[in-house]
């Protein structure tokens, strides 16, 4: 009941004229950012980020959680229409859905990912309304120790497990922890990592520092691999889907959304995995006569699948960051930074001091589903000329809009300077496989996790053995440690039993 109470209390809020404005533009700036390749939600999100210090932070979160779906549905497009992943969730869309195109498809192929992004999204969405408050409820019952413990897991399983590489995904976080230092140290008031520079007693901002990794890098990164010439965008045709894709889509759309959002949830979920499930799974219960069309003309299940658990798994996400303030992905990791932006703690008790904000939240993602279907099936023909925008001037006006926003926010140089230093860093990450998103998760876990740490050693006694002695708290170590060394310890098998 207080789950439906909340909800009517949301949607009286997020039906007023401003709100559904801030989500309208969020679901088009989304859609039209996912449909571009390599320009992001996390990208755009870190632009946005400057508009914390003057919109009301309900707006300003409707804002950019429908710039977080509407990229959702958008990148179906690239992968569709050109046969690039804008992002990693959409890669095994593209498997099927460039079939479908190249065999004058692509309207269907574009109608079942947009459908299956609206089924997944209201289910991802029902499961945070429903499932939130039970994680608070557990969250309560966590103490310092725990949580610490919790944080430690968030950053094995973003940084080691979730990258390429364990070694590069650990080196990514101690950069962000080290950013994370810098500033007084509130317990002893000494600044550490400050180098006698005034600017920096207050830290380094978290703002600057994601617009940093998320624009300056990644644009820098863009056009140094640019490579001249027109990409063919193919025809999209008819849009509408004949009564046997509605029925050969309509299963695939429920598993997808029920394999997800639970793999949204979870720390070390992500959307790549349960989008290859979806997908290996649609090719073993698809029928005989359907079959031959995966890998050759494109199996339309293909296509449905995968967008619905992309899409269920990207609404998952959202649950551990408002329930527990961990945020397992770049966009949700930025997300949080926008959070402390407004000196708004995700958490437990967010529930009950911003109930308002959070229902709203919720209702606004529902709204946002309805207006992203209503803006991708008869706007698609617009979707497909914006891939025609050419890359140069692209990447020059998000540097721009970068610049403008960072010193916006404090006027100073050192900004600026911090800005695209760590910018050129972040471009020689991309370039040599460095992940970013834990250098942002470092930063902004890294200080609650030290306080966390030192709460615990405070009621402890200066024990050290309070996180192996409480049940939960070595659990969860258990798990992280699980996370980091199983991996290995499988693959070394393997090889071993092959040899």
């Amino acid at each position: 009941m207080e789950t439906l109470s909340g909800l009517a209390m949301g949607f009286g809020h997020a039906l007023t004229l401003t709100n559904l404005g801030w989500a309208l533009l969020g679901c088009f700036l989304g859609t039209a950012i996912g449909v571009l390749p390599g320009i992001g939600p996390a990208l755009t999100i870190a632009l946005l980020l400057p508009i914390t210090f003057s919109v009301p932070a309900t707006g300003a979160f409707i804002l950019f959680c429908g710039v977080f779906y509407g990229a959702m549905y958008g990148g179906s497009t690239t992968s569709i229409l050109l046969n690039t992943p804008g992002e990693s969730g959409s890669i095994i869309t593209s498997l099927e859905g460039s079939k479908m195109a190249k065999n004058g498809r692509a309207g269907p192929a574009l109608a079942t990912a947009a459908i299956g992004s609206f089924v997944a999204g209201t289910v991802g969405t029902i499961g945070i309304a429903f499932l939130g408050p039970v994680v608070v409820e557990l969250a309560l019952k966590l103490g310092p120790a725990e949580y610490f413990c919790l944080m430690v897991l968030c950053f094995v399983t973003v940084s080691a497990v979730l990258g390429g590489s364990a070694l590069r995904g650990l080196t990514s976080l101690f950069f962000g922890l080290l950013l994370g230092l810098v500033g007084i140290d509130l317990q002893t008031g000494q600044p550490r990592l400050t180098f006698g520079i005034p600017e920096l007693l207050d830290g380094v901002n978290v703002v600057l520092v994601a617009v940093a990794l998320f624009a300056v890098g990644e644009t820098l990164y863009l056009a140094w691999r640019y490579v001249e010439g027109k990409q063919q965008v193919l025809p999209v045709g008819s849009i509408m889907m004949s009564k046997s894709d509605w029925k050969r889509s309509f299963w695939p759309w429920v598993r997808g959304a029920g394999i997800g959002f639970p793999f949204g949830v979870m720390p070390a979920g992500g959307t790549e995995m349960p989008t290859m499930l979806s997908y290996y799974m649609e090719r073993k219960l698809v029928k005989p006569e359907h079959a031959k069309e995966f890998g050759t003309t494109g199996a339309i299940e293909g296509v449905a699948g995968p967008e619905a658990a992309n899409n269920a798994a990207a609404a998952g996400i959202l649950v551990p960051m408002l329930t527990l303030g961990l945020p397992t992905s770049a966009t949700a990791a930025i997300m949080l930074s926008a959070f402390q932006s407004y000196g708004i703690q995700p958490g437990p008790m967010l529930f009950t001091s911003q109930a308002e904000l959070v229902w709203t939240l919720i209702a606004s993602l529902f709204i946002a589903n309805v207006m992203l279907v209503v803006l991708n099936l008869p706007l698609v023909g617009l979707w497909a000329r914006i891939l025609k925008i050419p890359q140069p001037q692209l990447y020059a006006g998000i540097l721009v809009f970068a610049t403008i926003g960072t010193y916006g926010i404090s006027n100073s140089v050192v900004d600026l300077v911090l800005l695209y230093g760590i910018g050129i860093i972040a471009m020689f990450m991309r370039r040599f496989d460095f992940p970013v998103a834990p250098v942002v998760i470092g930063m902004i876990l890294g200080p609650m996790a030290e306080q966390a740490l030192r709460q615990a050693m405070t009621i402890s006694q200066g024990d050290w053995t309070v996180f192996v002695t409480r049940p939960i708290s070595l659990a969860i170590l258990l798990v992280a440690v699980a996370a980091l060394v199983g991996p290995r310890l499988y693959g070394a098998w393997v090889r071993r039993m092959a040899a």
